[in-house]
Protein backbone atom coordinates (compact mmCIF):
# COMPACT_ATOMS: atom_id res chain seq x y z
CA UNK A 1 0.00 0.00 0.00
CA UNK A 2 1.73 3.09 -1.21
CA UNK A 3 1.65 6.43 1.08
CA UNK A 4 -1.64 8.19 0.23
CA UNK A 5 -4.85 9.58 1.03
CA UNK A 6 -2.62 11.27 4.26
CA UNK A 7 -4.26 14.05 5.62
CA UNK A 8 -1.39 16.96 7.27
CA UNK A 9 -2.17 18.24 11.07
CA UNK A 10 0.27 19.87 12.93
CA UNK A 11 -1.52 19.00 16.35
CA UNK A 12 -2.98 15.75 17.83
CA UNK A 13 -6.76 15.68 19.73
CA UNK A 14 -6.31 13.80 22.59
CA UNK A 15 -8.65 11.54 24.36
CA UNK A 16 -8.40 12.18 28.15
CA UNK A 17 -8.97 10.24 31.04
CA UNK A 18 -12.18 12.75 32.36
CA UNK A 19 -13.82 12.30 28.90
CA UNK A 20 -14.73 8.37 29.86
CA UNK A 21 -16.09 9.54 33.07
CA UNK A 22 -19.34 10.37 34.16
CA UNK A 23 -18.55 12.32 37.44
CA UNK A 24 -15.34 14.66 35.41
CA UNK A 25 -15.34 17.11 38.11
CA UNK A 26 -14.87 14.47 41.01
CA UNK A 27 -12.21 12.56 38.78
CA UNK A 28 -10.53 15.96 38.08
CA UNK A 29 -10.64 17.23 41.62
CA UNK A 30 -9.11 13.55 42.72
CA UNK A 31 -6.43 13.66 40.53
CA UNK A 32 -5.37 17.27 41.44
CA UNK A 33 -5.63 16.22 45.07
CA UNK A 34 -3.00 13.57 44.41
CA UNK A 35 -0.55 15.78 42.31
CA UNK A 36 -0.61 18.32 45.27
CA UNK A 37 0.20 15.68 47.83
CA UNK A 38 2.48 14.08 45.73
CA UNK A 39 4.65 17.16 44.67
CA UNK A 40 4.35 17.85 48.17
CA UNK A 41 5.26 14.94 50.13
CA UNK A 42 8.62 14.25 47.43
CA UNK A 43 9.62 17.96 47.89
CA UNK A 44 9.79 17.33 51.67
CA UNK A 45 11.42 14.21 51.85
CA UNK A 46 14.06 15.78 49.03
CA UNK A 47 14.93 19.12 51.68
CA UNK A 48 14.90 17.29 54.92
CA UNK A 49 17.63 14.36 53.42
CA UNK A 50 19.13 17.23 51.82
CA UNK A 51 19.38 19.78 55.29
CA UNK A 52 20.10 16.96 57.75
CA UNK A 53 23.26 15.41 57.53
CA UNK A 54 22.36 12.24 59.52
CA UNK A 55 20.57 11.26 56.49
CA UNK A 56 24.09 11.90 54.13
CA UNK A 57 24.02 8.15 53.99
CA UNK A 58 23.92 5.93 50.52
CA UNK A 59 20.20 4.70 51.48
CA UNK A 60 18.98 7.93 51.59
CA UNK A 61 21.08 9.54 48.63
CA UNK A 62 19.21 7.18 46.55
CA UNK A 63 15.93 7.07 48.16
CA UNK A 64 16.44 11.09 47.30
CA UNK A 65 16.84 10.36 43.67
CA UNK A 66 13.59 8.39 43.50
CA UNK A 67 11.90 11.37 45.07
CA UNK A 68 13.81 13.51 42.45
CA UNK A 69 12.11 11.33 39.49
CA UNK A 70 8.57 10.88 41.35
CA UNK A 71 8.77 15.03 41.49
CA UNK A 72 9.13 15.08 37.64
CA UNK A 73 7.14 12.21 36.32
CA UNK A 74 3.64 13.92 37.30
CA UNK A 75 4.90 17.08 36.17
CA UNK A 76 5.31 15.65 32.21
CA UNK A 77 1.53 15.25 31.83
CA UNK A 78 -0.48 16.10 34.59
CA UNK A 79 -0.35 20.03 34.16
CA UNK A 80 -1.01 19.81 30.67
CA UNK A 81 -4.45 17.30 31.73
CA UNK A 82 -6.02 19.93 34.09
CA UNK A 83 -4.83 22.66 31.24
CA UNK A 84 -7.03 20.49 29.12
CA UNK A 85 -9.67 20.43 31.33
CA UNK A 86 -10.11 23.43 32.43
CA UNK A 87 -10.22 25.33 29.01
CA UNK A 88 -12.10 23.02 27.26
CA UNK A 89 -9.31 22.03 24.63
CA UNK A 90 -8.00 18.48 23.83
CA UNK A 91 -5.36 19.39 21.53
CA UNK A 92 -1.53 19.04 21.48
CA UNK A 93 0.78 19.89 18.95
CA UNK A 94 3.25 17.92 17.26
CA UNK A 95 6.41 19.00 19.50
CA UNK A 96 4.33 19.27 22.61
CA UNK A 97 3.84 15.54 21.88
CA UNK A 98 7.45 14.73 20.80
CA UNK A 99 8.31 16.23 24.54
CA UNK A 100 6.03 14.29 26.10
CA UNK A 101 7.16 10.98 24.96
CA UNK A 102 10.99 12.12 25.66
CA UNK A 103 10.76 13.02 29.31
CA UNK A 104 8.04 10.87 30.09
CA UNK A 105 9.77 7.51 28.82
CA UNK A 106 13.36 9.54 30.47
CA UNK A 107 11.31 9.42 33.81
CA UNK A 108 9.91 6.04 33.56
CA UNK A 109 13.28 4.35 32.53
CA UNK A 110 15.33 6.80 34.71
CA UNK A 111 12.56 5.22 38.00
CA UNK A 112 12.82 1.67 36.84
CA UNK A 113 16.49 1.23 36.67
CA UNK A 114 17.25 3.14 39.94
CA UNK A 115 15.10 0.74 42.03
CA UNK A 116 16.51 -2.09 40.63
CA UNK A 117 19.81 -1.02 41.51
CA UNK A 118 18.21 0.29 45.07
CA UNK A 119 17.76 -3.15 45.15
CA UNK A 120 21.87 -3.86 45.24
CA UNK A 121 22.03 -1.17 48.14
CA UNK A 122 19.40 -3.38 50.21
CA UNK A 123 21.58 -6.91 49.48
CA UNK A 124 24.53 -5.16 50.37
CA UNK A 125 23.33 -3.67 53.63
CA UNK A 126 21.82 -7.09 54.60
CA UNK A 127 24.30 -9.64 53.44
CA UNK A 128 27.44 -7.90 53.77
CA UNK A 129 26.92 -4.94 56.52
CA UNK A 130 30.59 -5.02 57.73
CA UNK A 131 31.85 -4.25 53.57
CA UNK A 132 28.40 -1.33 52.88
CA UNK A 133 30.92 1.66 53.59
CA UNK A 134 33.20 0.15 50.96
CA UNK A 135 30.96 -0.90 48.55
CA UNK A 136 28.33 1.26 48.58
CA UNK A 137 30.35 4.60 48.78
CA UNK A 138 29.92 8.09 47.05
CA UNK A 139 31.59 6.95 43.75
CA UNK A 140 29.30 3.61 43.46
CA UNK A 141 26.33 5.95 44.43
CA UNK A 142 26.81 8.38 41.78
CA UNK A 143 27.49 6.06 39.35
CA UNK A 144 24.06 4.12 39.87
CA UNK A 145 22.47 7.39 39.46
CA UNK A 146 24.11 8.83 36.53
CA UNK A 147 23.19 5.20 34.77
CA UNK A 148 19.88 5.90 35.83
CA UNK A 149 19.60 9.15 33.82
CA UNK A 150 21.44 7.36 31.33
CA UNK A 151 19.71 4.83 30.96
CA UNK A 152 16.81 7.26 30.58
CA UNK A 153 17.85 9.56 28.12
CA UNK A 154 19.32 6.72 25.59
CA UNK A 155 16.08 4.76 25.58
CA UNK A 156 13.94 8.21 25.48
CA UNK A 157 16.00 9.31 22.40
CA UNK A 158 16.07 5.98 20.49
CA UNK A 159 12.05 5.49 20.86
CA UNK A 160 11.11 9.69 20.59
CA UNK A 161 13.35 9.47 17.49
CA UNK A 162 11.85 6.55 15.91
CA UNK A 163 8.34 7.29 16.65
CA UNK A 164 8.66 11.28 14.56
CA UNK A 165 10.53 9.10 11.77
CA UNK A 166 6.78 7.81 11.18
CA UNK A 167 4.04 9.98 9.82
CA UNK A 168 1.95 11.42 12.56
CA UNK A 169 2.93 7.82 14.40
CA UNK A 170 2.57 8.34 18.24
CA UNK A 171 3.54 4.54 20.36
CA UNK A 172 0.12 4.06 21.93
CA UNK A 173 -1.55 4.87 18.31
CA UNK A 174 0.64 2.74 16.11
CA UNK A 175 -2.35 2.08 13.72
CA UNK A 176 -2.65 5.38 12.77
CA UNK A 177 0.74 5.41 11.03
CA UNK A 178 0.34 5.19 7.57
CA UNK A 179 4.30 4.01 7.05
CA UNK A 180 5.72 0.26 7.84
CA UNK A 181 5.84 0.37 12.20
CA UNK A 182 8.15 -3.16 12.42
CA UNK A 183 11.20 -0.94 13.20
CA UNK A 184 9.33 0.85 15.72
CA UNK A 185 8.06 -2.33 17.04
CA UNK A 186 10.80 -4.20 17.62
CA UNK A 187 12.80 -1.05 19.06
CA UNK A 188 9.75 -1.26 21.74
CA UNK A 189 9.99 -4.93 22.21
CA UNK A 190 13.90 -4.92 22.88
CA UNK A 191 13.14 -1.82 25.31
CA UNK A 192 10.69 -3.46 26.95
CA UNK A 193 12.94 -6.75 27.80
CA UNK A 194 16.28 -4.17 28.67
CA UNK A 195 14.32 -2.02 31.18
CA UNK A 196 11.60 -4.27 32.29
CA UNK A 197 13.20 -7.80 32.58
CA UNK A 198 17.39 -7.14 33.15
CA UNK A 199 16.31 -5.23 36.13
CA UNK A 200 13.63 -7.57 37.29
CA UNK A 201 15.97 -10.09 37.09
CA UNK A 202 18.38 -7.96 38.91
CA UNK A 203 15.87 -7.31 41.91
CA UNK A 204 15.12 -10.81 41.83
CA UNK A 205 18.91 -11.87 42.19
CA UNK A 206 19.26 -9.30 45.30
CA UNK A 207 16.53 -10.14 46.81
CA UNK A 208 17.42 -14.08 46.72
CA UNK A 209 20.46 -13.56 48.69
CA UNK A 210 18.42 -11.43 50.93
CA UNK A 211 15.96 -14.06 51.61
CA UNK A 212 18.92 -16.97 52.00
CA UNK A 213 20.51 -14.55 54.38
CA UNK A 214 17.69 -13.68 56.77
CA UNK A 215 16.96 -17.74 56.84
CA UNK A 216 20.13 -18.03 57.88
CA UNK A 217 19.58 -15.53 60.68
CA UNK A 218 19.23 -17.01 64.08
CA UNK A 219 18.17 -13.60 66.13
CA UNK A 220 14.59 -13.03 65.72
CA UNK A 221 15.21 -9.01 66.21
CA UNK A 222 18.15 -9.48 62.92
CA UNK A 223 15.07 -10.43 61.22
CA UNK A 224 12.74 -8.11 61.81
CA UNK A 225 15.35 -5.91 60.96
CA UNK A 226 16.27 -7.12 57.53
CA UNK A 227 12.71 -6.94 57.17
CA UNK A 228 11.88 -3.35 57.80
CA UNK A 229 14.63 -2.57 55.95
CA UNK A 230 13.56 -4.20 52.55
CA UNK A 231 10.00 -3.99 53.01
CA UNK A 232 9.45 -0.11 51.98
CA UNK A 233 11.58 -0.99 48.50
CA UNK A 234 9.77 -4.33 47.98
CA UNK A 235 6.27 -2.71 48.23
CA UNK A 236 7.47 0.23 45.72
CA UNK A 237 9.11 -2.21 43.13
CA UNK A 238 6.08 -3.97 43.30
CA UNK A 239 3.63 -1.09 42.78
CA UNK A 240 5.88 0.64 40.07
CA UNK A 241 6.86 -2.54 37.96
CA UNK A 242 3.50 -3.73 38.43
CA UNK A 243 1.83 -1.64 36.27
CA UNK A 244 4.91 -1.26 33.78
CA UNK A 245 4.57 -5.05 33.01
CA UNK A 246 0.61 -5.04 32.54
CA UNK A 247 1.38 -2.06 30.25
CA UNK A 248 3.83 -2.99 28.27
CA UNK A 249 4.61 -7.00 28.70
CA UNK A 250 1.44 -8.17 28.47
CA UNK A 251 -0.49 -8.74 24.75
CA UNK A 252 -2.11 -5.73 23.96
CA UNK A 253 -5.71 -7.62 23.21
CA UNK A 254 -5.58 -8.11 27.10
CA UNK A 255 -6.33 -4.54 28.06
CA UNK A 256 -8.23 -1.81 26.02
CA UNK A 257 -7.00 1.63 25.83
CA UNK A 258 -9.12 3.16 28.79
CA UNK A 259 -7.60 0.35 30.87
CA UNK A 260 -4.24 1.76 29.30
CA UNK A 261 -5.19 5.22 30.57
CA UNK A 262 -6.28 4.47 33.58
CA UNK A 263 -2.92 2.06 34.18
CA UNK A 264 -0.58 5.03 33.05
CA UNK A 265 -2.26 7.18 35.16
CA UNK A 266 -1.67 5.09 38.46
CA UNK A 267 2.49 4.71 37.79
CA UNK A 268 2.83 8.21 36.69
CA UNK A 269 0.51 10.02 39.56
CA UNK A 270 -0.64 7.10 41.93
CA UNK A 271 2.74 5.84 42.67
CA UNK A 272 5.26 8.85 43.18
CA UNK A 273 2.40 10.04 45.79
CA UNK A 274 2.31 6.66 47.53
CA UNK A 275 6.63 6.23 47.66
CA UNK A 276 7.03 9.12 50.24
CA UNK A 277 4.07 7.43 51.87
CA UNK A 278 5.44 3.81 52.45
CA UNK A 279 9.43 4.59 53.19
CA UNK A 280 7.89 6.85 56.04
CA UNK A 281 5.50 4.59 57.62
CA UNK A 282 7.36 1.19 56.70
CA UNK A 283 10.83 2.81 57.85
CA UNK A 284 11.31 3.74 61.11
CA UNK A 285 14.78 6.14 60.90
CA UNK A 286 12.26 7.32 57.94
CA UNK A 287 9.45 7.91 60.45
CA UNK A 288 10.52 10.78 61.48
CA UNK A 289 11.21 12.87 58.30
CA UNK A 290 7.70 15.01 58.54
CA UNK A 291 8.09 16.06 62.08
CA UNK A 292 11.72 16.75 61.56
CA UNK A 293 10.41 18.75 58.75
CA UNK A 294 7.93 20.71 60.62
CA UNK A 295 10.64 21.54 63.25
CA UNK A 296 13.41 22.98 60.55
CA UNK A 297 9.92 24.72 59.85
CA UNK A 298 9.48 26.62 62.95
CA UNK A 299 13.55 26.92 63.73
CA UNK A 300 13.49 29.84 60.71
Amino acid sequence: MGDVNQSVTSDFVLVGLFSHSGSRQLLFSLVAATFTMGLLGNTILLFVIRTDSRLHTPMYFLLSQLSLFDVGFPLVTIPKMASDFLQGDGSISFGGCAAQIFFLTLMGVAEGILLALMSYDRYVAVCHPLQYPVLMRRQVCLLMVGSSWLAGVLNASVQTSITLHFPYCVPALLKLSCADTSAYELALSTSGVLILVLPLFLIATSYGHVLGAVIRMHSEEARNKAFTTCSSHITVVGLFYGAAVFMYMVPGAYHSPHQDNVVSLFYSLVTPTLNPLIYSLRNRRCGWLWSKFEISLLNR
